[in-house]
């Protein structure tokens, strides 16, 4: 193989994604359905909505529900601070927010560093996980955000958002 051809099999076998925190976990989503990552902004609490979901905000004139993945993973809620951040991406074909401790950085890993998760992984359910990937220093937990959310909460956000 020239060099050309090595580079792209090397690209190939990278993966890119956001990593973000949601208490002492870190956790990864692909890069390519999240359209925007937000500081902290006014959240609309939508009355009689379920507790994950923490209100709704307006972004550039679209309303756009917003989960907060700490009650969703069923973690204790926490105050906002400096480092709070809404995710926005799209699932199932809608866009919504998910509310995250902090956004860490883009990270490209190599596929072979990543494996099928155990069955449970620190206390989250593991439906909606992907894989880990084992990084030099740390672990991180990558998620399926369309599985985050059950065919009937799926529903919700159509009502909210």
């Amino acid at each position: 193989m020239n060099n050309e051809t090595e580079a792209k099999q090397e690209t190939l076998d990278l993966i890119q994604l956001v990593s973000f925190k949601i208490a002492e976990e870190e956790f990864g989503v692909n890069i390519l359905i999240v359209q925007e990552i937000n500081k902290m902004t006014e959240i609309t609490k939508v009355p009689n909505s379920p507790d994950f979901i923490e209100g709704v905000i307006n972004l550039r004139g679209r309303v756009i529900p917003v989960v907060n993945l700490r009650i969703k993973m069923g973690l204790k809620n926490k105050e906002y601070d400096k480092d709070t951040r809404i995710i926005i991406v799209e699932v199932a074909g809608k866009t919504v927010g998910f509310l995250v401790d902090s956004v860490s950085e883009v990270l490209r890993i190599p596929r072979n560093i990543i494996e099928p998760p155990p069955t449970m992984v620190a206390g989250v359910n593991s439906s909606y996980i992907t894989a880990v990937g084992k990084l030099e220093d740390r672990l991180l937990i990558l998620l399926d955000l369309d599985k985050i959310l059950l065919q009937e909460e799926h529903a919700v956000l159509e009502s909210v958002g």
